[in-house]
């Protein structure tokens, strides 16, 4: 009569080992794919609000209205549009899918905040008595920004396109171009530069008709 021979401890020991190192491993590697896809998009969207935020300054930008920010005091000097390299103050219409409509003071503002830069975006409804005071706290567009900066650029002395200046000192009139650059925190998220030409800057002591600048985009253009 034969004798069944089953396995010995080792055997079952080794057996028992090497199905945990495999099903380790395979679950290692799920892991890292799941990680990879989430970071794959995390970047995506993040890519895709990058995109949106740049559409949304260009429109309201190309579409800023030579319309007083204040109500005239007086002086009959009335301010159109206000900046700094951190801030950009200007008058256009809103989306109607985001307010009641009509003019709106609108705010673009660098602020630093607990993880470096934010872009805050806050409007204001016009009336004769001045901007409707905005109950909502400004609405943080982007965030994760190292470093950034808005330019503006206009004619010289020599009626000539002129230098980015970091500062627009003519609030009675508006810049043929206005620039805004950042740098993402993280690396790998780029926002592309920024140059959009306000459409009405020809009807102000700033602008230059139509005549094109070589290398920039007109109005409504693609860069």
């Amino acid at each position: 009569m034969i004798r069944a021979r089953g396995f010995s401890l080792i055997e079952v020991l080794l057996a028992t080992t090497l199905l945990a190192v495999g099903v380790g491993l395979a679950f290692a590697t799920l892991r890292s794919a799941t990680v990879a896809t989430e970071r794959a998009e995390d970047m995506a969207q993040r890519n895709e609000r990058l995109r949106a935020v740049q559409a949304f300054i260009r429109r309201q930008v190309e579409d800023a209205l030579p319309m007083p920010i204040e109500p005239d005091d007086g002086t009959g000097t009335p301010a159109f549009f206000e900046a700094t390299e951190d801030e950009l103050k200007l008058v256009a219409p809103m989306p109607g899918y985001l307010s009641r409509g009509g003019p709106h003071l609108q705010t673009f503002r660098l602020v630093r905040g607990d993880g470096g830069l934010q872009l805050e975006f806050q409007h204001e409804q016009l009336t004769p008595d001045g901007p409707l005071e905005n109950e909502r706290e400004p609405e943080v567009l982007l965030d994760g920004i190292a470093d950034g900066a808005f330019a503006f650029r206009t004619l010289d002395d020599d009626g000539k396109p002129g230098a980015w200046t970091p500062r627009w000192d003519k609030p009675q009139a508006m810049p043929r171009l206005v620039r805004l650059e950042l740098r993402m925190a993280d690396e790998r998220a780029r926002f592309p530069t920024l140059v959009a030409a306000p459409r009405q800057a020809a009807a102000t002591s700033a602008g230059w008709g139509n005549a094109p600048i070589d290398g920039y985009p007109q109005p409504g253009e693609a860069q």
